[in-house]
């Protein structure tokens, strides 16, 4: 099949959630299909600012079509606009607006979409909350698949979505968590969909020398562990009070340790230690290491960081908040999760000390990745669908 993967942004540079599950996908469906990512020729989700030259190029076996974004985020205007839309009730116009806002804003693809958009058997659109895929699914509607990543935050409830939800050909979820609340979003039956995760390959045994370098770098052994853009939507500034109770209660010694790029202040504390962005080799080695994940974000569609914890056997202590972290870490049994101050304080006590329950906890969430999680099986779910939808 020939197919078109939409996404904001699209780089080996490039970190998040969405474009890093939309490279693996369209990466594995080139091995087999004809695939062009249209994406954007920004490289910084705040700012959408041009960074990559507009065109066609390649990233390992994927066609890359990049669009210049017209314009990049007014932050101040974005921000009133969304005080505007999420604070109280606000019409369509403004909610359309806010998508543009939102953006990235690339004319350019959606007018690629509009000439040649009947040239691909189907186009695939990830993250239903970005300028290219609200504004650009409909135009192919016919031949649309939606990843939605759909989160339980405030965009998920506005009213234009109820009917956007339900125009695709065909929708590919995360989690059943997912599918279950896009559908109580839909104005009426979701379109055909499948629930595909994503996949892993297996994990590689940290490297002992690496050790000694995380060691030069600050961080003491055994370490609690959050992964990811330190920020407050990601639930890190609830994750720094929980954090300094339990060091305050004086319960056991186990250093948190931040690796991510920052955009918030971070504590000085002496039992905090942020590395900031970490290369590939240190990162796997940081998850390998580490005595447990603490997963605080209360929106999530999956949690692939929680997956790559579990594939290296590391339990994860999680908000219990989050329906997907809570339901991911049930299905897996791979660790804790928390409501409040005191439940994560007996929780991090509880993986901190019993050295038993912890390996346990993470031996049941690498079984639950093997089972689930991994490539072959992914793709044998996602082709499949994708070739019912195309022929139907």
């Amino acid at each position: 099949m020939k197919l078109a993967c939409v996404v904001q942004r699209y780089g080996a540079e490039v970190t998040g959630g969405a474009e890093a599950h939309c490279r693996a996908i369209a990466e594995r469906l080139a091995e087999s299909h004809d695939v062009t990512v249209l994406t954007s020729c920004a490289r910084d989700y705040l700012t959408w600012r041009n960074a990559y030259p507009p065109g066609e190029s390649r990233l390992g076996p994927v066609k890359i079509a990049r669009f210049p974004v017209d314009q990049p985020r007014h932050l101040h205007r974005f921000a009133d606009l969304s005080h505007d839309v999420f604070a109280r009730r606000s019409t369509a116009e403004q909610q359309h607006e806010w998508f543009r806002e939102n953006g990235p804003r690339v004319s350019g693809l959606l007018d690629h979409l509009r000439t040649n958009g009947t040239d691909y058997d189907l186009i695939l659109f990830w993250s239903y909350r970005y300028f290219p895929s609200f504004f650009g699914l409909p135009i192919v509607r016919d031949r649309a698949i939606l990843v939605p990543t759909a989160e339980e935050d405030p965009t998920v409830w506005l009213d234009v979505l109820s009917d956007f939800f339900t125009m695709p050909a065909g929708i590919v979820f995360l989690t059943d968590e997912e599918r279950d609340l896009v559908a109580s979003r839909a104005l009426g039956p979701l379109p055909p969909s499948c629930v595909i995760g994503s996949g892993l390959a297996p994990a590689a045994l940290p490297h002992p020398e690496l050790r000694g370098e995380l060691e030069n770098m600050g961080v003491s052994f055994p370490y609690a562990l959050y992964l990811g853009r330190v920020e407050k939507n990601k639930g890190c500034d609830t994750l720094f009070r929980h954090y300094r109770h339990y060091v305050e209660q004086g319960r056991p010694a186990l250093p948190l340790v931040l690796a991510g790029p920052e955009f918030m202040d971070v504590p000085s504390h002496p039992q905090i230690r942020p590395l900031g962005f970490v290369p590939e080799h240190l990162r796997e080695t940081l998850l390998g290491s580490a005595r447990t994940l603490i997963m605080p974000s209360p929106y999530e569609s999956l949690s692939l960081v929680l997956l790559e914890a579990w594939n290296h056997g590391v339990p994860a202590l999680v908000n219990g908040g989050c329906k997907v972290l809570k339901g991911q870490t049930l299905r897996a049994n791979g660790g804790l999760y928390y409501h409040h101050a005191n439940e994560f304080i007996e929780g991090l006590t509880l993986l901190a000390t019993d050295e038993a329950l912890a390996l346990r906890f993470g031996a049941q969430g690498r079984a639950h990745v093997e089972a689930w999680y991994r490539w072959p099986r992914v793709m044998a779910a996602l082709e499949p669908f994708l070739r019912a939808v195309a022929d139907a």
